[in-house]
């Protein structure tokens, strides 16, 4: 069963990143778009993003998505779009200050407000990327980091909390054991583990309410640790009654 799960996962990703070729194919950047030759490159560089169709090399479509300055950044975004998405599945995408930063170009291109097919087909590739990333036991790039690429691309975290919590098995219990250890110590600490554009303090509490009560017995399913376990079920209560209990790890106060 979960491996026709991925199989379906994954030719639904395949048809997704086909439909941003579609429908961005042809695409450029703006005719008077600019950028800085000092700290973003050469006019020869800018000249390619208002050339439709041509791959980029991975240093410019580095520097391309990781710009926040662009002055019609969404047109930026589209141009890109289908090469961007490409080489983020493929895990070669690594930004130097967390996924969270990619999906930051994606909100700053407010792909939401675009026409009703364009925001589609970005909304339908980020939901197929995050069902394949979770139904792969190996996937190019970690299940948490994709979570966070989409909660910040998109704004909300509990679409995608939702999908995990329908998607029962192997693998996404592993992810979930994964995500559970690299985010624990923050959010024991009340913090959201990763430096979030807006919302910040609605995910953290969503994120937390969301582990403590649907991790637990996954977690148990897979052999998770009892340090890990106890340091799950004290998401699920504050204070004093966090703070003093004996398992409390004692690494923030």
């Amino acid at each position: 069963m979960m491996n026709l799960d991925r199989s379906r996962a994954r030719l639904r990703l395949d048809a997704a990143l086909d439909g941003l070729a579609a429908t961005f194919g042809g695409m450029t950047a703006h005719p008077g778009e600019h950028n800085c030759e000092c700290h973003w490159g050469s006019a020869e560089d800018l000249a390619q993003l208002k050339v439709a169709d041509t791959e980029l090399d991975p240093d410019l479509l580095q520097r391309t998505w990781a710009a926040i300055d662009w002055s019609d950044h969404a047109s930026v975004l589209r141009r890109i779009l289908p090469q961007f998405a490409t080489t983020l599945v493929s895990g070669l995408i690594e930004p130097p200050f967390g996924m969270e930063r990619v999906g930051r170009s994606f909100a700053l291109g407010h792909w939401q407000q675009w026409p009703a097919e364009q925001a589609a087909a970005v909304e339908e590739f980020l939901h197929a990327w995050w069902a394949h990333t979770l139904t792969d036991p190996d996937p190019a790039v970690p299940a948490y980091e994709v979570l966070v690429l989409s909660a910040e691309a998109s704004g909300a975290l509990s679409p995608w909390l939702h999908t995990w919590e329908a998607l029962i098995g192997p693998a996404a219990d592993q992810h979930l054991a994964e995500a559970a250890a690299q985010w624990e110590y923050e959010l024991l600490g009340d913090q959201l583990p990763w430096d979030a554009w807006e919302n910040g303090e609605k995910m953290r509490a969503e994120l937390t309410v969301w582990l403590a009560r649907h991790a637990p017995t996954r977690l148990r399913a897979i052999g998770a640790s009892e340090e890990l376990l106890h340091r799950i079920r004290l998401l699920g209560v504050t204070g004093p009654d966090r703070w003093e209990d004996p398992h409390w790890p004692g690494h923030r106060r």
